[in-house]
């Protein structure tokens, strides 16, 4: 089912930016927006896990760096029947985990410094057991391209107010927004 929520937000996405372009640039605006549509939804499905903890300022972690993460996920990936997820940490005093990456093979699974510093080995196992869920359950591309939608909107909103038709028609910043 995420399978073809995800197809419906690529192509929701792409006739987005085909409608803006059209708007702003007629058929050759079109055709560019739908060109910058494909190359960023293909950008979103192979690089969305970097993209993330990147924003996270995350690191990955080997067993090495944190032995006691990678031993409870290891326990309860195993009992999922999972593959074993990269493991990262956010340097984030606020206390969250998610789940990120494009299938469970490319699994990435990202805890703050303030949930380590925060809750015990049994707490700790039981957020994590939650992320493994989205991971089995294919929810963290979808979440991904979700929040990556909502970003284009926005993206498109502010082109079209700056950039784009003005409300009577013609291009350029509309008086009524200025």
């Amino acid at each position: 089912m995420n399978n073809v929520k995800l197809f419906v937000l690529m192509a929701g996405l792409t006739a987005l930016f085909v409608v803006v372009g059209g708007a702003v640039g007629g058929t050759q605006g079109a055709v560019v927006a739908f060109l910058l549509a494909a190359a960023s939804n293909f950008f979103m499905y192979f690089h969305s896990a970097t993209t993330v903890l990147r924003a996270y300022s995350a690191q990955t972690v080997t067993p090495a760096e944190a032995p006691e993460l990678h031993s409870i996920v290891d326990q309860l990936r195993q009992r999922a029947g999972l593959p074993m997820p990269t493991l990262a940490i956010a340097p984030h005093q606020q206390p969250n985990a998610f789940a990120t990456g494009r299938n469970p093979s490319n699994a990435v699974v990202c805890v703050t410094q303030g949930l380590l510093d925060l809750v015990d080995r049994e707490e700790i196992a039981g957020v994590l057991g939650h992320e493994l869920g989205h991971v089995k359950n294919h929810d963290m591309l979808l979440q991904t391209f979700t929040a990556s939608m909502a970003g284009a909107i926005g993206f498109a909103s502010r082109f079209a107010m700056f950039g784009g038709v003005r409300g009577d028609g013609r291009r350029g910043v509309n008086p009524r927004w200025s």
